[in-house]
């Protein structure tokens, strides 16, 4: 058998669709290996939200272009958003590539591999406006063996943000048939996975492209909660506006789902937004937050910001760090920003912060996060929670569990037995910045 090495960048999305490029690979002959330097196929897929992780990329491939140049008979092949954007570019950058396989095509892979493996070279980005639901059934998964399975139930995005990609790599909104997503939740509970998160760019928006207009992200969520099993549901990324009344009832009333919503807010400045073209602003973003909290006990909420968006001010920034109190944030992801070719903020080149400007609002920016994380954390010290034990490791001479409380705290628990993939009971003893510290009850 032949040997691919895949290694993968960016966010969920591209891990889940790394599994399904390894399960399509297994069909035509070829096992996975962890050590490129093994492997006969060497593929990356990429994620190009900036331009460290685009640089990131070439790099990579550079390297395993000098391997083909020393003699060595490999193939090589990028995938995902930065070969979506570049498509055939790729080959005057990088000559060694063999195929280019865009975001919106990975079925079309085993179909590649046949001709690179003729001597073709091959590049595959055409866009398509539907899903690819149909080639998904003629192929397993290959997911990576842990407690979480991913599954995709939206692609692409509508909103074009200003500052964002994402519809010009992944393309528009299109939401994937029921009854294939509940397939591959019923498929990962078979294979021992013990909780389930659905992803999408915007996942509310699920159903929205339906002739049924009644069958959105709620009611999947039910009949995913109806699977018998002890399990639990996570749901990925939302936007605010989009998150319904219906939504936050039904993550209420069911019980394998968790009480978790990360909602993206990207600054604390409704000028900011405005320029961003995010469709609410910081008054409507207080009131959601507000409904989830008052609805949802004990929910933890997250979010994304970015510091030093073009043409903002210090205290249009100082806006995100007050915004962050104000909402009590429980952890969010940070970024510089950082211009993206098409987007329409990667015009405004004359409104760019200054690089040293940017990386000191960003430490601020993360400094405030760390201290609402530890905030949150500590409302948790002294409380039962359940937590699903994720891995077991021995840390500095003491054997330890680290699992995830239903609210996605992380919990470390000192302990002997390997306890992964089970639901226990833990007492919580203690708080640090980024997790929580329990004893077995």
């Amino acid at each position: 058998m032949k040997k691919v090495y895949i290694d993968t960048m960016g966010c969920q999305m591209n891990k889940s669709d790394t599994e399904r490029m390894f399960g399509m690979l297994s069909c035509m002959d070829y096992t996975e290996t962890t050590d490129p330097k093994d492997a006969d196929l060497l593929m990356i897929n990429t994620c190009s939200i900036r331009q460290l992780s685009e640089d990131k990329a070439f790099s990579m491939l550079g390297t395993w272009g000098k391997w083909k140049n020393e003699g060595k008979k490999i193939k090589i092949g990028i995938c995902g958003c930065v070969a979506q954007q570049k498509a055939e570019k790729v080959f005057r950058r990088a000559p060694y590539v063999d195929f280019v396989l865009g975001t919106h095509k990975i079925y079309s892979l085993p179909e590649i591999i046949k001709q690179i493996n003729n001597g073709e070279r091959v590049c595959e980005c055409t866009e398509t406006h539907q899903t690819e639901d149909d080639k998904a059934f003629k192929f397993p998964i290959n997911r990576v063996k842990a407690v979480n399975a991913w599954i995709p139930i939206t692609e692409g995005c509508n909103n074009f943000c200003t500052y964002c990609i994402v519809p010009y790599t992944r393309g528009r909104e299109r939401s994937r048939q029921p009854e294939i997503i509940i397939k591959e939740a019923k498929d990962a509970l078979s294979q021992g996975f013990k909780e389930i998160t659905l992803l999408g760019q915007n996942v509310d928006s699920y159903g929205k492209d339906f002739k049924d207009k009644n069958y959105r992200l709620a009611q999947l969520l039910r009949d995913i909660n109806s699977i018998d099993g002890n399990f639990r549901i996570r749901f990925v990324t939302s936007y605010p506006t989009d998150i319904t009344d219906e939504l936050i009832e039904t993550v209420v009333e069911l019980d394998k789902v968790c009480e978790y919503f990360h909602i993206p807010m990207q600054s604390g400045s409704s000028e900011v937004l405005k320029a961003m073209n995010r469709r609410y602003d910081r008054e409507t973003y207080a009131k959601i937050v507000e409904k989830v909290r008052k609805m949802v006990p004990d929910v933890t909420i997250t979010s994304d910001f970015i510091a030093g968006f073009p043409g903002e001010t210090e205290e249009q920034f100082k806006e995100t760090l007050s915004a962050i109190d104000e909402f009590e944030l429980d952890y969010s992801n940070t970024a510089a920003y950082s211009p993206r070719e098409k987007t329409v903020a990667a015009k405004w080149v004359d409104k760019y912060i200054d690089e040293d400007v940017k990386t000191e609002r960003l430490a601020r920016l993360n400094e405030k996060v760390r201290e609402n994380c530890l905030k949150s954390n500590l409302k948790f010290v002294g409380r039962e929670m359940e937590v699903l034990v994720e891995n077991f490791e021995n840390h500095k001479g003491q054997n330890v569990i680290t699992g995830r409380a239903r609210n996605n705290k992380i919990v470390h628990i000192p302990c002997n037995d390997d306890l992964t993939g089970q639901f226990i009971n833990v007492k919580i003893t203690g708080a640090k910045t980024w997790y929580l510290k329990g004893e077995l009850i």
